[in-house]
């Protein structure tokens, strides 16, 4: 016999019934808005009181984007639980304020080493080890496995979004994956939808739906035939075009909705729920539901919208040619706009032209405050060193986030502390004086011993607050905990003589070994505060980070 994952059952543990499946396709192009799609959908059936679970399937042979480069990936997003996952995982968690966990991002590079293993165990008895049926149960037992929790935590409906276009041979093993658990868990229990673009031609002045109807029809062509289709375009669709689209692709009308560009990813759950993709959804796999509740949405609508204030924030970083590498960082200060009434202008500033102090003077002026964001490797440290040096002296808010504490500290013991050659061992490995140090226990690993992959201080730990600090104050609280993702520390060696010269460690392990926030006080500086975790990772639209939130408001404070 060879053994195979419990994954055709109609019903979970207990005899219940099972969770329904939603699945988000794409075709024609890729970053049509797949994952926006997806979140914005579970915004609207969690807010008509369903239980929502999302995931997102990666065709790449990566184990994780953990160790990708950002200009190709865009950033990784650190659960609650340390799994390093595809940027998509942020809006989901962003648009239904929740926390997801590793089971929330399946690649392809996870799924064959499972397979690999068992076939190396002799799980599979002997058997010749196939895409079909191997590797597709092993895909299909992890699409299933939030339906197969305990009741208690077992969702209502789990919203799959499977990336890259149909057609692409990467994506083949999950789209027939998904078309075996509509076989496995019955036809009325699973909703296909497929997201597509219709195109303008300027020469012809015509709206073009060939490319959908070719994309739609490589996906039947595989066995799958859409429930939905999300239209994607630069401007409204007339009725022809979605009547077109409709008959040619055997969807009901009402099931072809319209998604054309809008001003703010914010807007997107009310322009699906105008398009009347949620009432559709529902009705075809009969769930329970309540009205939408928009109270907080429209808080946020509002915000993005018609703000009281602007404020002007640069992010100085080294990732900038491609925004998505700091898109959960862009998202956290936008909702530190939410909190201040106010409307984030986001600048970039390659961290390069702050080097020098002239640089930095023209990069920055004209900025109500900035943000230094994480990041690894020595590139474009000395602009983030140059750029801290320049609002730190002209009292211009900052925060730093990772790197961004790092090298303020860096920064502080070169040019108040006296500590004229500090660096990082990430940077110079042979420095004299490491401020920041690797962990101990990471040495043989970056000597070259073993793997870079899941090597990282990762996922949620606590941290202590030093009472009526900047930071505690900001948070309100003197114990919290916040997501990290780096593999050096400050050095405490150096922290008394740092301490002695103004720089104030506000946020220590519950032990008081590790450094998690380091501030100058209120009375030196508005606002100069710094973390070695990822805040941004938490921040909601409907809750923003406290952080951020405080950086916002010290510079509207000086404006």
């Amino acid at each position: 016999m060879i053994e195979s994952n419990p994954v055709v059952n109609r019903t979970g543990p207990g005899g219940t019934n099972t969770a329904k499946h939603i699945f988000v396709t794409g075709g024609v192009a890729s970053s049509l808005g797949k994952g926006l799609t997806a979140s914005s959908l579970g915004h609207l059936l969690t807010e008509r009181g369903l239980k929502v679970a999302m995931q997102k399937l990666d065709p790449y042979l990566n184990v994780d984007p953990g160790t990708m480069n950002p200009f190709q990936h865009g950033e990784v997003f650190v659960t609650e639980d340390g799994a390093e996952t595809d940027l998509d995982i942020g809006h989901y968690e962003r648009f239904l304020d929740i926390d997801l966990d590793g089971a929330a991002n399946v690649t392809t590079g996870q799924v064959y080493s499972s397979v690999i293993a068992k076939e190396r165990r002799g799980a599979y008895l002997g058997d010749t080890v196939q895409v079909i049926p191997h590797i597709t149960d092993e895909i299909k037992s992890r699409m299933r496995a939030q339906a197969e929790r305990p009741v208690a935590d077992r969702p209502d409906v789990i919203i799959t979004e499977i990336g890259g276009t149909v057609g692409d041979i990467e994506s083949q093993p999950f789209l027939e994956a998904a078309r075996q658990v509509r076989h496995d868990v019955g036809r009325e229990n699973v909703f296909f939808i497929h997201v597509s673009l219709v195109p303008y031609l300027g020469p012809s002045g015509e709206l073009k739906t060939k490319p959908t109807q070719h994309s739609v029809a490589a996906l039947r062509s595989i066995g799958i035939q859409p429930d939905a289709i999300v239209l994607r375009s630069d401007r409204e669709l007339p009725d022809s075009i979605r009547t077109k689209i409709a008959s040619s692709c055997d969807v009901d009308a009402e099931a072809v909705v319209s998604c054309v560009d809008a001003r703010s990813i914010y807007d997107i759950p009310k322009v699906l729920h105008d398009g009347g993709l949620d009432v559709y959804v529902i009705r075809r796999l009969n769930l329970p539901f309540r009205d939408v509740d928009w109270d907080k949405w429209d808080w946020v609508l509002e915000r993005v919208h018609n703000p009281a204030h602007e404020v002007n924030i640069g992010i100085v970083g080294k990732y900038i040619d491609l925004p998505d590498a700091y898109l959960s960082v862009t998202e956290a200060l936008r909702h530190g706009g939410f909190a201040n009434d106010a409307r984030v202008k986001i600048h970039w500033i390659q961290s390069d032209k702050c080097e020098t102090e002239e640089g930095a003077a023209e990069a920055l002026s004209g900025l109500d405050a900035i943000c230094v964001p994480g990041g690894f490797g020595i590139r474009g440290i000395e602009g983030k060193l140059g750029a801290l040096e320049y609002t730190r002296t002209k009292g211009i808010p900052t925060l730093g986030l990772c790197l961004g504490l790092q090298c303020m500290v860096i920064e502080y013991a070169r040019n108040v502390a006296g500590i004229d050659e500090a660096s990082s061992s990430e940077f110079d490995p042979e420095t004299p004086v490491a401020v920041i140090a690797t962990m101990a226990e990471q040495l043989s690993i970056l000597e070259g011993e073993g793997d870079l992959g899941g090597t990282m201080r990762l996922g949620t730990y606590e941290a202590h607050l030093l009472e009526d600090s900047v930071t505690a104050k900001a948070y309100g609280s003197t114990v919290i905990s916040e997501r990290h993702r780096h593999r050096y520390e400050v050095n405490n060696s150096y922290r008394d003589q740092l301490g002695e010269a103004g720089l104030v460690f506000s946020g220590t392990s519950p032990n008081g070994e590790l450094v998690e926030f380091v501030e100058l006080p209120e009375s030196v500086h508005p606002y100069y505060v710094s973390t070695q975790a990822h805040p941004e990772l938490k921040s909601r639209p409907t809750r923003p980070h406290p952080l951020f939130a405080g950086l916002v408001a010290a510079a509207l404070k000086l404006k």
